[in-house]
């Protein structure tokens, strides 16, 4: 057995990428993961899952993931506890992500765009 999550959700707020002193990247978001729908018709509750990225996958997570956007994580539980600057004993849950994928339709973009009407105007057309 192991300890494997997979998530899918929504991004609550931009990632918060940001370099331990030893220079490793590392982001930080919250997934808004909806429940299973109620059979009443009542509203669906909704979990806040906190996700942190290190290296390579923090840096794309910091530069491709926006609020709003959907995402699906997959990557390890992690419970951990600590004595806050009170004095008071708190436990941290999070997940640490091993992998990221970006859902939802891929956004239009005039790089892209522009991309295409380049290769378009390049190619050789015969009379």
């Amino acid at each position: 057995m192991y300890n494997k999550v997979i998530l899918i959700g929504n991004l609550t707020r931009d990632p918060e990428l940001r370099y331990t002193p030893s220079g490793l990247p590392v982001a930080r978001f919250t997934l808004a993961v909806n429940r299973l729908k109620k059979k009443n018709g009542e509203k669906n509750d909704v979990d806040f899952i906190n996700i942190t990225a290190w290296r390579r996958l923090a840096e794309i997570c910091g530069e491709y993931l926006k609020k709003g956007m959907p995402v699906e994580v997959d990557g390890r539980l992690s419970i951990r506890s600590y004595v806050s600057k009170t004095g008071e004993k708190r436990i941290a849950v999070e997940v640490v992500a091993d992998n990221m994928q970006m859902l939802g339709r891929k956004q239009d973009n005039v790089k892209g765009q522009a991309v295409e009407a380049e290769k378009e105007t390049s190619e050789e057309v015969p009379f």
